[in-house]
């Protein structure tokens, strides 16, 4: 009993939605990184480095996806970057997005089977933020915006 208690409080943590949420990376998003940073390291290209402001919208516009306040899609990009981009002056940036995917594995293979997504990933930035929500019924939203300062 014990035991479900505690994963049902990680799962509450990880992918809680409120805004109010210290914007520490959660495992999951930790390992979207991970994975991503690998694919880049093998094509001889530096790591993106984790930044708290752009994980801030990545995971606001998750959740707005996963509440359906946002369509599932790039809306509000643009209000993104200029946000990112009052706090942290940056210049270049791109978004993926992917929902129904169950693992960091998944989605990233997703990605990577996409010539734009990969694109994306593949590009000229340094910075990023990956954000991870959960919908009511259990389908994960992602969302990885990419700055380059």
């Amino acid at each position: 009993m014990k035991k479900n208690i505690i994963v049902l409080l990680l799962t509450i943590t990880v992918f809680s939605c409120d805004k109010n949420d210290d914007p520490q990376p959660s495992t999951v998003e930790d390992e979207v990184l991970s994975l991503i940073n690998d694919h880049r390291r093998s094509l001889g290209l530096a790591n993106l480095e984790l930044n708290t402001v752009i994980m801030e919208e990545a995971r606001a516009h998750s959740c707005q996806m996963a509440e359906g306040s946002v369509p599932f899609g790039h809306q509000g990009f643009g209000d993104r970057v200029k946000r990112i981009n009052e706090k942290i002056d940056g210049g270049a940036s791109a978004e993926n997005v992917a929902n129904g995917y169950p693992t960091p594995q998944s989605v990233v293979a997703g990605w990577l089977n996409s010539s734009g997504h990969k694109k994306n990933i593949e590009g000229n930035y340094n910075l990023t933020g990956i954000g991870i929500c959960e919908k009511e019924n259990g389908t994960l939203y992602y969302t990885q915006i990419f700055i380059k300062k």
